[in-house]
């Protein structure tokens, strides 16, 4: 017998392709949490991991989890399975895979047959009602607001899909400290950094911090043609001019990492023969230093009192959801990620921020997280032609599987 698990590369491929069959839309995915498909996939990786060796439950809030029958210390190795509305099969669901197929690959290995693995397919990741909703349980953060008042799009109450699923008196999944000592979630990339650079691996340092806020310009609703210019106050004028004060203001902060988007601009009332008298921009900015981030909400309600003392038209800031702050993958995780890269992939790695948002960064402020990028064709995710390719997939699913070897024989001599 070998000294360190091998994973089964038919085996990965096989069971990927099976859970892109729930909801399958052509190259893509629809699969939207607690939905008929998302139900019967989630039944699906139940068994699956019961298969594996794995006590498997379905808890209350709809997280599939897989637990190891060997004393711990625990490795939990996850992900999600929902999706975007027009999803790509891998976002997510990578990660669930490769912590079901470690699972099998670390108990046919004679050295690792006695570490403990956990599987979690966690759900609403995607915010098809409250985004992160099985990290956030699991942790023990309070949802009682989410299952009383999160809807989806179609009006569907969280408590009603829940109770619809049968699901609302099923035991609550709950990280046990003593026993689950840290966490690893395997992931596309869903950018183009690693393609770009020939890398094969990605090592998260970061997961970004998040600012959104949504900045309303008031000016006064008037008839097109009879304005003059110069005595209009024209609030889809000043949210356009403002947008380049904000460009200005930010490139001088930024470093390569830091992105901002104006994600959505309101015009009311949005007609050719009126003069715009409201206007709505939607701004998200992202950067995985917590002080830069501090340092561009100064900067843009700099920008917002220096204009509201110079123009008629003006702007209010209007913060969005709770600001999310960057987290930071654990030091000595990235490390055994790193020997296992090099190990599998010599000189094919990099250590990079994650840009994105994901549910290490819900358990990384309880218990040490790392995360695992292989390569997104294209850079495209949230969309049905999302792909990688099936070497990248078996070549990280292999890092990730001696990485976990060896964080859980560390775990273990330090109890």
């Amino acid at each position: 017998m070998h000294d360190f698990p091998r994973i089964n590369p038919v085996r990965l491929l096989d069971d990927l392709r099976t859970l892109r069959s729930f909801g399958a839309h052509g190259s893509g995915v629809v699969r939207l949490s607690l939905s008929p498909v998302d139900l019967e996939a989630r039944r699906w990786r139940a068994a699956r991991m019961t298969e594996a060796g794995l006590d498997a439950t379905i808890d209350r809030v709809g997280t599939v989890f897989g637990r190891s029958r060997q004393a711990g210390p625990a490795l939990v190795i996850g992900s999600h399975t929902d999706t975007q509305p027009t999803g790509g099969w891998l976002d997510g669901a990578l990660g669930v895979i490769y912590g079901l197929e470690i699972a099998h690959a670390l108990a046919e290995c004679a050295a690792t047959r006695d570490f403990a693995v956990d599987v979690a397919s966690w759900i609403d990741e995607e915010g098809t009602f409250s985004s992160f909703l099985g990290s956030r349980s699991f942790v023990g953060d309070d949802i009682d607001a989410s299952l009383q008042q999160a809807r989806n799009r179609d009006g569907l109450s969280l408590g009603d899909a829940l109770a619809q699923a049968g699901l609302a008196d099923a035991p609550r999944v709950m990280l046990d400290r003593a026993r689950q000592r840290a966490y690893l979630e395997p992931h596309i990339e869903q950018g183009g950094r690693l393609e770009a650079a020939g890398k094969a691996i990605g090592v998260v340092t970061t997961i970004v911090g998040i600012r959104e806020f949504q900045l309303r310009f008031t000016g006064q609703r008037n008839h097109a043609g009879t304005t003059p210019m110069a005595i209009r106050r024209d609030a889809g004028a000043a949210l356009v001019a403002f947008i380049t004060r904000i460009d200005a203001a930010f490139q001088q902060l930024a470093d390569a990492d830091t992105v901002w988007t104006v994600g959505r601009i309101d015009l009311d009332p949005g007609s050719f023969s009126v003069v715009p008298g409201k206007a709505d921009l939607y701004l998200q900015f992202r950067d995985g230093n917590a002080g830069r981030l501090h340092a561009m909400e100064s900067a843009l309600a700099a920008l917002a009192d220096e204009w509201n003392a110079q123009h008629a038209v003006q702007v209010e800031l209007i913060a969005c959801d709770g600001p999310e702050e960057p987290v930071v993958m654990d030091a000595s995780l990235q490390q055994h990620l790193a020997q296992a890269a090099e190990a599998v992939a010599p000189g094919q790695w990099v250590s990079m921020p994650s840009g994105a948002s994901h549910d290490a960064q819900v358990i990384g402020h309880h218990i040490p997280a790392c995360m695992l990028f292989v390569p997104s064709i294209g850079g495209v995710s949230h969309d049905f032609i999302e792909d990688t390719a099936e070497a990248d997939i078996v070549r990280g699913c292999d890092v990730a599987a001696r990485a976990a070897a060896a964080i859980l024989a560390q775990l273990r001599q330090s109890v």
